[in-house]
């Protein structure tokens, strides 16, 4: 079973039910267990076209499956190396299985070599064999899922603006500050030294946002005003075109950079006018950050820089984030269309399978009520 999206209206969304897929002699098949969904993969179909997210689980012409982070298993293998029963925690699509070419395979896990993966980025064509991964905690599944992702998005902007001594600015000022993306590059940011952090979120947001205990300060989008005047770096994770022109005409020439990450506001995007005051707006991309610190530090030296800056991190958040589990279509797609449309508590997450418990796929159109944990 597939979650479709339409690639031209992504409202539109429908499943798709197919038969077992057959094997070829280097393939496996991985039975997906549960995924998060989070804004972060409303970003992703967002820039599904532009930074080819669609590429990597295609689907029938003008519809998509939207990448998600989480587990699953090796329930058939023609590749010696790869065990049966094996947990996995990689990129996977909004489906019930998945068919991957694995090479390199290793104890830490493997590569998947399908041809129309060739061309995109190898960070995400990994998988994780959970037995040797030094951030796997069987008993904290669903933060992996949901905030490890982001984390590791926050974690690869905190390096990079550090490895930049930030421009030369020792204010940040990070857009959607309510984002889990945000609230964990706040949670980093304040423990450097010398950093002053401010977000900025809706009217309806701030209580939470200041709640958090990681922003220096934290300001609505109605009072950009009181935003101070210095040397500072901008962090955009809503994408809003009215905003980033108003936090780029505020500061000016002390907009020492402007980082593109994000689009929760997909709504309000629109085009960097010539006259935008500052510095160009640039993408963030992630993959490249990774393959810049895997070479400085080798691929354990990197990860094992990254397990040691979650712990503490998955610490804390686990202090206010509250997880709401879904099963079965019907509840996979409300959960996508309300974060879709802005129904989001920041406080709660979604995990999803569309597996019901004897293991087997739901039949289209049912699902089971949803719980909290």
């Amino acid at each position: 079973m597939d979650f479709l999206i339409a690639k031209d209206d992504l409202h539109r969304t429908r499943f798709s039910d197919a038969p077992a897929p057959k094997l070829a002699e280097d393939q496996a098949l991985l039975s997906v267990s549960a995924f998060g969904l989070t804004s972060n993969n409303i970003t992703y179909a967002m820039f599904g076209e532009a930074m080819s997210y669609w590429k990597f689980f295609p689907a029938e012409e003008g519809w998509g499956r939207v990448p998600v982070w989480g587990f699953a298993e090796v329930a058939a293998s023609n590749v010696a190396e790869l065990e049966l029963g094996a947990r996995v925690y990689g990129y996977l699509p909004p489906s019930s299985e998945l068919v991957v070419t694995p090479r390199r395979v290793e104890a830490r896990g493997f590569l998947d070599a399908s041809p129309h993966r060739a061309a995109l980025p190898a960070a995400y064509n990994g998988y994780t064999l959970c037995a040797a991964d030094p951030v796997y905690d069987a008993a904290d599944e669903d933060a992996q899922m949901l905030l490890r992702p982001l984390f590791f998005t926050s974690y690869l902007i905190d390096d990079f603006l550090a490895d930049s001594e930030r421009f030369g600015a020792d204010t940040v000022v990070l857009s959607s500050a309510s984002s889990k993306t945000s609230s964990a590059l706040a949670f980093l940011l304040s423990r450097r030294e010398g950093v002053e952090t401010i977000g900025l979120t809706s009217a309806r947001s701030a209580q939470f946002t200041r709640g958090l205990g990681v922003y220096d300060a934290v300001i609505t989008y109605e009072d950009l005003d009181s935003l101070p005047h210095a040397r500072a770096v901008y962090v955009d994770m809503a994408g809003d075109a009215a905003l980033r022109n108003a936090v780029h005409s505020h500061f000016g020439e002390e907009l020492t950079h402007s980082a593109v990450v994000g689009a929760t506001h997909h709504d309000s995007m629109g085009a960097v006018p010539d006259s935008l005051p500052g510095p160009r707006p640039t993408f963030f991309f992630a993959p490249d950050r990774v393959a810049k610190r895997t070479l400085d530090w080798g691929r354990e030296g990197f990860e094992g820089r990254l397990a040691e800056s979650w712990r503490p991190y998955a610490q804390w958040a686990d202090r206010w984030l509250t997880v709401i589990h879904g099963a079965g279509p019907e509840a996979l797609e409300r959960a996508y269309l309300d974060l879709l449309d802005g129904r989001i508590d920041p406080a709660t997450a979604h995990v999803l399978t569309l597996r019901a418990c004897d293991g087997r796929p739901f039949p289209a159109g049912r699902s089971a009520p949803a719980t909290r944990v």
